[in-house]
């Protein structure tokens, strides 16, 4: 049965190569290759636009946005946070000279419960950085009600949460900042990008200036600021990409329906997303290995790859079990139970807009013969 080819658990949407040339032609012919060029300032009012939110601020990367966005909030001190996301998220952090306090996550959505926020407050608390993870909505009611009572700014890492809408619009409204991530695993890419989601023109010229070494004019620098410009190139691709972003949503979320059907009376799986009311965008496909299923998550993984299927046990191992990370107060076992949990249990399935339902039938049929209910 193994696949004659490697089955990855992601793949970038491709246009054809005839397609970009023209956008490549624009940019020689202009010789403008970054610094805030025609692409870049079309591709933010483009994406401003579609995802629904007041201004859009271009980066080269969303590791950078994230440190920006703490920049031009003036965090300090602790930021309570999840210890179940990417490294980004935490490793921001340090970097920005600040400590990371982690609370545990819904057992149901994965993301950071609202409930254990308050008791991780202290006097040296600034700032809440949640995670839209896999793209299913934080609480964000709750968080703003907890932020507001405690006078904290929010900053969430919306990486996985382009286009995702909640009850009132675009969840990238919600917090002071939301960033995004355009990198090429995914859903909407400029093969490495990112973006800071801002609601009004003071903050967007604020961010704008530090993504630019805090320079003002040819003599003038009134910040210390960083070098987070988006080129020409990738904002064109972002411009290219936008073009089909519904066509390949719509292609992902019809694998992941198609992976929920084949999978649904299997024991001791859970599909995370299940039941979420939300728009989602389908970047990812998580599912719990759960009590019940015949093999754990780890041999399943394995037997996955000897067929050629590249799964991903993401996020494994949690942030608080990281070396730079376990000896805060917060990452203490007993404190983040259902993160330590889920983080031996979760596995993604392969989802990409180009993936075939032969391949998803085959996918499944090695899930379901590996478990008790075959």
């Amino acid at each position: 049965m193994k696949f004659d080819k490697p089955i990855t658990v992601t793949k970038p949407h491709l246009p054809s190569l005839a397609e970009f040339i023209p956008y490549l032609e624009k940019i020689w012919e202009s010789g403008w290759l970054t610094n805030s060029g025609p692409m870049h300032q079309q591709l933010e009012l483009e994406l401003a636009e579609y995802l629904g939110v007041s201004y859009v601020c271009l980066f080269n990367n969303a590791t950078i946005a994230l440190l920006v966005a703490l920049q031009a909030l003036d965090v300090k001190g602790e930021v309570i946070t999840t210890p179940y996301s990417f490294v980004a998220t935490s490793h921001s952090l340090k970097w920005h000279g600040n400590e990371p306090v982690f609370v545990d996550i819904d057992p149901m959505t994965l993301n950071m419960d609202p409930a254990r926020i308050e008791a991780a407050i202290s006097e040296r608390t600034t700032a809440i950085m949640p995670v839209h993870c896999y793209g299913t909505p934080c609480d964000v009611d709750a968080i703003e009600a907890i932020a507001k009572r405690h006078n904290l700014k929010v900053i969430y890492d919306a990486a996985h949460a382009f286009g995702v809408r909640c009850h009132c619009g675009s969840i990238l409204n919600h917090g002071d900042l939301s960033i995004l991530s355009f990198h090429a695993t995914k859903v909407f890419s400029t093969f490495e990008g990112g973006a800071i989601i801002c609601k009004d023109a003071a903050m967007k010229k604020r961010i704008d200036s530090l993504k630019n070494f805090g320079i003002q004019d040819e003599i003038t620098v009134t910040d210390v600021g960083i070098n987070g410009k988006m080129s020409e190139i990738n904002a064109a691709f972002g411009l290219l990409q936008l073009k089909t972003i519904d066509e390949s949503i719509a292609r992902r979320k019809a694998v992941a329906e198609l992976y929920q059907d084949l999978l649904a009376d299997v024991t001791g799986i859970r599909y995370v997303q299940e039941g979420v009311d939300a728009k989602l965008n389908y970047g990812y496909f998580p599912i719990l290995i759960e009590e019940g299923y015949r093999i754990s998550r780890d041999a399943l993984f394995e037997m996955l790859k000897r067929e050629n299927i590249f799964t991903r046990r993401y996020f494994y191992p949690a942030l608080s079990n990281l070396p730079m990370y376990s000896s805060l107060p917060s990452a203490c076992t007993d404190n983040l139970k259902i993160t330590n949990e889920s983080s031996e249990r979760i596995l993604c399935l392969p989802i990409y807009s180009g993936l075939s339902s032969d391949d998803i039938f085959l996918i499944s049929k090695i899930i379901r013969e590996s478990s008790w209910a075959y």
